[in-house]
């Protein structure tokens, strides 16, 4: 059973959350940050991990606590609900259109967190959400997930398109790397012997 859950408690947000990594992709999210959810569901439908994300935080501040903070959580449980990683696909690519917009997408469940993010928007809101909070997301989960993680974005115009294609990009990558390889069921993916350490 490849499930984790987390609660993360400090004077700036509160998180409730649990993944299921071989689900179905139901989502039921909470962040009091309309966009924000809007981009939680988009990545847990696409990638078919199950999400349960209760979140209050400090969003009379800004958003930026409660998203990043939601990062740092969702990376955590999908960490844990890897344990060790036995029998994963481990690495995903994927160009991801949406509309105008294209975005590349790879990872590498390495256990070794860096993100490199080439995806620039032309404005600094989306609704009442700040666009840079997208790499805050992105920076914050791939640190705690353990992901070597590459997002670019091609071309594109529209901010929210541009951001959708990121997270479905993501969420995409993610569906492919967490699933079991078949021809190597059981095994470690690496000449190590090990990950995530």
């Amino acid at each position: 059973m490849r499930q984790a859950s987390i609660t993360r408690a400090t004077k700036e947000t509160q998180i409730r959350l649990a993944v299921d990594l071989d689900g179905t992709g139901k989502a039921s999210v909470a962040t009091g940050v309309g966009f924000f959810d809007h981009m939680l569901d988009l990545l847990a439908r696409h990638s078919r991990i199950d999400m349960q994300i209760e979140a209050t935080g400090d969003l009379h501040i800004d958003f930026h606590h409660t998203v990043e903070d939601v990062g740092i959580a969702l990376g955590q449980a999908v960490r844990q609900a890897l344990g060790d990683m036995r029998g994963i696909t481990r690495y995903a690519s994927l160009h991801l259109p949406m509309d105008e917009t294209l975005t590349r997408v790879a990872l590498d469940i390495s256990g070794r967190p860096f993100l490199v993010f080439r995806t620039e928007f032309a404005v600094a809101k989306i609704g009442e959400f700040d666009t840079e909070l997208v790499r805050e997301f992105f920076q914050a989960f791939a640190i705690n997930a353990g992901l070597t993680l590459h997002v670019e974005t091609l071309y594109g115009a529209n901010a929210h398109h541009i951001a959708e294609s990121c997270f479905k990009g993501l969420a995409r990558a993610l569906r492919m790397a967490v699933a079991i390889d078949p021809a190597a069921a059981g095994e470690i993916p690496s000449t190590k012997g090990s990950l995530g350490g």
